[in-house]
């Protein structure tokens, strides 16, 4: 499965992604986003640089980054928006998704429908 948009990246992400990918050393890598057990609302979202593109992943390009999603997460994480916001104490992601329906101070925890795990404590 391929060329289907998951994720909505904006301009400030991608910008700093591409960053990231150059500091790193990973220039030309797909950026993955994830799910993944834990965290104090049962999810967690994961973005890593990947070399591999598996046969189930769906596969996306927003600002020149190529982006790729599990086909098991894709249903969790449909419509998410990650942006990137910059302030006077430093910056960060954001990640707004309309399929959580619970989430957690941190903002990288969370829980949706059909998908559950043990949350462990908030720190």
């Amino acid at each position: 499965m391929t060329n289907q948009q998951v994720i909505i990246l904006t301009e400030a992400a991608s910008f700093q992604i591409k960053e990231m990918m150059k500091h790193n050393e990973e220039e030309g890598s797909y950026l993955r986003v994830a799910v993944r057990g834990g965290g104090c609302s049962g999810l967690s979202y994961g973005m890593n640089f990947d070399n591999t593109k598996n046969d189930d992943d769906l596969l996306d390009e927003q600002f020149g980054l190529q982006i790729i999603v599990s086909a098991e997460d894709a249903p969790i994480l449909k419509g998410t928006e990650i942006d990137y916001k910059q302030s006077l104490l430093g910056g960060g992601f954001t990640i707004e998704n309309p399929n959580a329906i619970a989430s957690c101070g941190c903002g990288t925890s969370f829980r949706a429908a059909g998908r559950e795990s043990t949350p462990e404590i908030c720190e």
